[in-house]
């Protein structure tokens, strides 16, 4: 009996050990899918599907001219409402990435569970906030949220900041990335991709490279154009699990899916500052 329970003890520290490898990315297995943003010593982690989210809410708030600061203040507000995530329900009549009521005239529910619709009415409602620029953050976001708990979007500001400053492109040089296994099932298109960025972003110039359906996006020359490159290029590489997309290279560094993510942003040689590829599984 002893030597029995001697063996099951051994096989329950074996699974456990097994299973902590498997959450740290340790040994013969992958690195768990997911994404991190790191800006001056803070990380930021997040599942692979708020970080589609936070990449939609910044994309969205640069395509509208906004400040890194009002990028901040919603990402601070879905962390706090959703955690980021598109629910489909909430406290009373709450829905979305902002928890936002059709009752108090945010919209309808089929508007409010459109990421896009949503993001935009947060943002319509804190342009209308004065001088929300110079607010802490909770300030701002209790202005357009006005919830039971103010102070609570604070506890979200450090982390909001960091991965608005990453995704919006202020912070450059692959601050923001994600582990993406490798899907041999799926196969991605250039079309599908365009749409994507065209939809968070505007026209963007773009075009068909190679025989693949691959593709290129052309910023511009100018430290705005560097940053929305940036934000473009990790916009890609948070959407690339729902795109299938394989590899992203913009700025002399390399992205790709399957093992090689866990490894984030690679230097791959002489940059091109107005140039991001993008190839598709």
């Amino acid at each position: 009996m002893r030597t029995k329970g001697l063996f099951l003890l051994a096989v329950v520290v074996i699974v456990v050990g097994v299973g902590v490898a498997f959450y740290r990315g340790a040994g013969p297995l992958p690195d768990p899918e997911g994404c991190s943003a790191t800006v001056r010593g803070h990380e930021v982690d997040l599942a692979t599907d708020q970080g589609e989210n936070a990449s939609l809410i910044a994309a969205v708030g640069v395509r509208r001219g906004l400040p890194a600061r009002a990028v901040s203040i919603a990402l601070a507000t879905a962390f706090q409402e959703s955690k980021i995530r598109n629910l489909p329900h909430g406290d009373r009549d709450s829905l979305g990435i902002f928890q936002q009521r059709p009752s108090q005239g945010w919209g309808t529910p089929k508007q409010l569970r459109n990421r896009y619709y949503a993001i935009n009415a947060f943002y319509d409602a804190l342009a209308k906030v004065g001088g929300y620029q110079s607010m802490r953050i909770t300030e701002a976001a209790q202005r357009v949220q006005r919830s039971g708990f103010p102070e609570a979007y604070e506890a979200h500001a450090e982390d909001a900041r960091a991965l608005a400053s990453a995704l919006t492109g202020y912070s450059p040089g692959g601050r923001f990335s994600c582990v993406v296994h490798a899907d041999s099932a799926h196969h991605g298109t250039a079309t599908r991709v365009t749409r994507s960025v065209t939809r968070a972003y505007g026209e963007l110039a773009t075009s068909r490279t190679g025989v693949r359906q691959d593709l290129a996006v052309t910023v511009g020359r100018s430290p705005s154009g560097y940053r929305l490159g940036w934000s473009v290029a990790q916009f890609l590489v948070a959407q690339a699990k729902r795109l299938h997309i394989t590899d992203v290279r913009f700025d002399g560094r390399h992205w790709s899916s399957g093992s090689a993510s866990a490894d984030g942003w690679v230097r791959t040689g002489a940059p091109s500052r107005t140039r991001i590829n993008v190839s598709l599984g």
